[in-house]
């Protein structure tokens, strides 16, 4: 049989093992933040899922949305602020998105907490937003804009052509229409 004995000392510890109590405390609550950070998404949240690294704003509108134009192998094509590609989907209709559930975790929505803003080649009058999962999605010409999940630097264009949930998505034109090439 095991027995644990306690030693009891009326000694006070040196200052040596004082600081290295302080310190082992400072690194315990520094890995504690990084921890719940990580967690909670530091402030943004992927909204990536499963399918890969869709960007911050997607999953909850902080600031205004800003639509942009962006040279792509495609031609010019909608991007966010950041240069993240923008996309339509076949099956939504104008002013209403067909995208709900699974579909946004592969498709988040593009959201703004404002009037989305137009950048340069970009029609402003063309811009506007409706109810969507988790805020107020951006569209443009009438189209719901969304990520696509599996883009994970701005630029890719991924997703585009794909046929998910019931219908093709596409890269959006500065006209507004679906760019079907590529």
């Amino acid at each position: 049989m095991h027995t644990t004995r306690k030693i009891v000392t009326d000694e006070k510890p040196t200052e040596s093992v004082r600081r290295r109590r302080r310190l082992g405390w400072s690194v315990g609550l520094a890995a504690l933040a990084l921890v719940a950070a990580a967690c909670s998404g530091g402030g943004s949240s992927s909204g990536a899922g499963l399918y890969g690294g869709a960007p911050a704003t997607s999953s909850g509108a902080s600031m205004a949305a800003v639509v942009d134009l962006r040279g792509a192998n495609l031609g010019q094509i909608l991007v966010d602020g950041q240069g993240r590609t923008l996309y339509l989907f076949a099956a939504d209709t104008a002013g209403k998105s067909n995208c709900h559930g699974a579909c946004t975790s592969a498709w988040p929505p593009y959201l703004s907490s404002g009037t989305p803003k137009a950048g340069a080649g970009v029609t402003g009058g063309q811009l506007g937003t409706i109810p969507g999962d988790g805020g107020a999605q951006v569209t443009y010409h009438g189209h719901p804009l969304y990520y696509y999940a599996g883009d994970s630097e701005p630029g890719d264009t991924t997703g585009q052509g794909l046929n998910q949930f019931g219908a093709k998505w596409y890269v959006v034109a500065p006209s507004g229409d679906r760019i079907t090439a590529g």
